[in-house]
């Protein structure tokens, strides 16, 4: 399919967003979950539905374990949603628990491993994570969210021989809020070492609607994947940081000719959803039939949004869980 342009200098648009780099620098999740939860942030929670439904679609046709590669990973929100029966509510309140602040990085990150392995962990699904927040990356790992992570900066390095391993054997991909800090050249040097022809990994791709996936989608056509956008929906990914944040951002929109009613202009960043799969798949089941969404009540700003519609009690979901 044709990808929509968006505007084509991240830079230039990253410089009207509010700046959270140190929420990742952190040794520990805390300020992450207080800054962005006070914001209304909320795509983990409506991305994770669409992630289980693509996964129980990968799980049924490989018919074995499936392995996630979760693309600006951070502290393993994401992994943590897919392995456990926790949601972000959840996460969010509990580090809101004044208790909480009074303990060591250490004694969080020992609290936090007991409190994963209290839960019946999906087996048939293991998540890699790749950020080039080390600190997070770290955190994630060590407390369980992640099964196993990797702190590097693919806009600038080049893949390492552990993580290069570790890609061959990725199902999915998947990213939440990444693209618009990486581009197509993170993708390119993660290509070069994902599994090829039946094997090759989907990717599911949450991206804010100023940024562009042109270039991303032509990256992975040349590795034989075809890139479909979700249509008929978007999601919110948090509120505006401030006037100036929505007001550069509305602009960059505009110049773009793109549409903000009802969206940006409601003071919410929205995202569209971008799946990319073997063009067989896609004749087979396009993105819009394999993804059920329902309309359910925003708890941010608005009165409604589109939702992912949760699988986590159909019987087929229910294989992922432990025995």
């Amino acid at each position: 399919m044709s990808v929509a342009t968006r505007p084509k200098s991240f830079s230039l648009v990253n410089f009207n967003k509010a700046d959270f780099g140190q929420l990742y620098v952190q040794t520990d999740p805390r300020m992450y979950y207080r800054i962005l939860g006070g914001l209304g942030y909320i795509i983990p929670h409506l991305a994770n539905p669409v992630f289980m439904q693509l996964i129980q679609e990968r799980h049924r046709l490989k018919g074995g374990p499936v392995t996630v590669l979760d693309l600006g990973c951070s502290y393993g929100v994401n992994a943590a949603l897919m392995k456990y029966p926790v949601n972000w509510d959840m996460l969010y309140n509990r580090y809101r628990i004044a208790d909480l602040e009074k303990m060591t990085s250490q004694q969080l990150e020992d609290y936090d491993r007991h409190y994963f392995q209290s839960w019946p962990k999906r087996r048939q699904i293991q998540v890699i994570g790749l950020d080039c927040a080390h600190n997070a990356v770290r955190y994630a790992e060590r407390s369980g969210s992640l099964d196993r992570g990797f702190g590097a900066d693919l806009e600038n390095e080049d893949v390492s021989p552990e993580l290069a391993a570790a890609l061959e054997n990725v199902d999915l991909i998947f990213s939440t809020g990444c693209v618009g800090y990486v581009t197509e050249r993170t993708f390119e040097k993660i290509a070069r070492h994902m599994p090829t022809g039946t094997r090759t990994p989907w990717v599911a791709s949450f991206v804010l609607r100023m940024f562009p996936y042109d270039a991303i989608d032509k990256c992975l056509a040349g590795n034989g994947l075809m890139t479909e956008r979700f249509d008929g929906a978007t999601f919110v990914q948090r509120r505006f940081a401030d006037r100036e944040e929505m007001e550069g951002v509305l602009k960059h929109l505009h110049s773009a000719g793109i549409d903000t009613a009802s969206k940006e202009d409601c003071g919410l960043y929205h995202a569209e959803l971008f799946v990319s799969r073997p063009g067989d798949e896609i004749a087979r089941c396009p993105i819009n039939r394999m993804v059920s969404i329902t309309s359910g009540s925003n708890r941010t700003t608005i009165n409604h949004l589109f939702t992912p519609k949760s699988l986590i009690n159909t019987p087929q979901a229910l294989e992922l869980m432990a025995s």
